[in-house]
């Protein structure tokens, strides 16, 4: 049976976004609709906030030091504890639209897509921010763009716009994504597929919003395991810790009962799994 450890109290309206770095002395993941990035010390577990706007929605490193943020409606660079935060500029103005989710790509550029906050049908965009710092599209037409995530070679990505209940595989090749075609669909009875991390195998752990669990597949997308967590609303996952055999599972508080789910928000360990791949730094 998969040990699941409750790492934290419930610390997060709606955690998401979990990153470990080697350079940030551990684990770094975000309040999304607080506006903060949250930074836990691998050696005392001591968690400490950085505020950095009306949303928070993914923090990534940066290889030259520092961070990438993704803002409300754009993206913004921060120094390597969170304290100076710069935004890039507005890439839209429309108020009813925000970032969401993202990752970084082989090539130093970061992805990161975005949502309106009633959630309209095919309201969103994946942006793609170049190491150069320029911003163009990369997909249009997605509702709620979230995990995203790149093979250990670099050439394939998968991808959840969760109301579709499919992971999606995409060819990538010099910034550019082709050849869309459907890993998974998943029974929205299971829940819908949020967050995601790809292993060392290229296998993929998807976080089940409102499945309350983490689904692992094969590179293929055959389900090999389910792992069950206390609480319904499951975002997101990342690999972390030394040898980056733990995976760190982030929580959300937004349409849960309390009193059922008290551990709700809380940051979660699965402390022994196939070991993940080291995390993509931003090269602008």
């Amino acid at each position: 049976m998969t040990v699941v450890e409750q790492v934290t109290d419930p610390c997060t309206q709606h955690g998401e976004g979990p990153v470990w770095h080697s350079g940030w002395n551990g684990l770094r993941w975000v309040d999304m609709l607080v506006g903060d990035v949250l930074i836990m010390d691998s050696a005392s577990g001591e968690i400490s906030r950085r505020h950095v706007g009306s949303v928070a929605a993914v923090v990534r490193p940066r290889s030259r030091g520092g961070a990438i943020v993704a803002i409300e409606r754009g993206f913004a660079i921060a120094n390597d504890d969170i304290s100076d935060v710069r935004p890039l500029g507005e890439i839209w103005s429309d108020t009813n639209i925000r970032m969401n989710e993202g990752s970084c790509a082989p090539d130093g550029s970061f992805f990161c897509g975005s949502m309106s906050y009633d959630e309209t049908p095919h309201a969103g965009t994946v942006y793609r921010l170049d190491p150069e710092g320029n911003v163009t599209v990369a997909l249009t037409d997605v509702t709620v763009s979230n995990g995203m995530g790149w093979s250990p070679d670099g050439s394939t990505v998968y991808y959840a716009d969760t109301p579709t209940q499919r992971i999606d595989v995409f060819d990538y090749a010099d910034g550019t994504l082709s050849g869309r075609r459907t890993l998974t669909h998943i029974d929205p009875e299971k829940g819908a597929p949020d967050g995601l991390a790809i292993d060392s195998d290229g296998g993929l752990w998807v976080a089940m919003w409102g499945g309350g669990a983490i689904h692992h597949y094969t590179r293929d997308g055959a389900l090999a395991d389910v792992i069950e967590l206390p609480v319904p609303r499951v975002t997101s996952c990342t690999f972390g810790g030394p040898e980056l055999g733990e995976l760190y599972i982030t929580t959300s508080r937004i349409a849960t009962d309390l009193d059922a789910h008290p551990e709700a928000g809380a940051l979660f360990r699965v402390p022994d799994v196939v070991p993940g791949t080291p995390t993509l730094p931003y090269l602008g």
